[in-house]
């Protein structure tokens, strides 16, 4: 049998996958207070509408809570989820 060329390669079924570090948008605790910025965590459940991440650290609700779990849910195409940003590497002198 002939194998059936493609143009592309299929999408992907969700946009995160279960392992995957992500950074989001939440209250958490920094240096002991508590603050609202982007903080990294690992995707740990996905379906169709929703994405589940867990952090190392205490994360609250907008509302003052504490999640005792460290995981909050989020939308799919949530604003306040993203792929982490890359920080400039410096390089280190070359030793020859």
């Amino acid at each position: 049998m002939r194998s059936v060329p493609f143009m592309r390669p299929p999408d992907q079924e969700y946009e995160y996958q279960v392992g995957d570090t992500v950074e989001v948008l939440c209250d958490h605790e920094k240096g002991g207070e508590r603050i609202r910025g982007w903080l990294k965590g690992i995707v740990v459940q996905v379906d169709p509408k929703m994405v589940a991440v867990q952090f190392r650290s205490n994360v609250y609700l907008t509302d003052g809570w504490m999640v005792p779990d460290h995981i909050l849910w989020y939308p799919q195409n949530s604003p306040h989820i993203r792929v982490p940003l890359k920080k400039n590497k410096q390089e280190l002198p070359k030793i020859f």
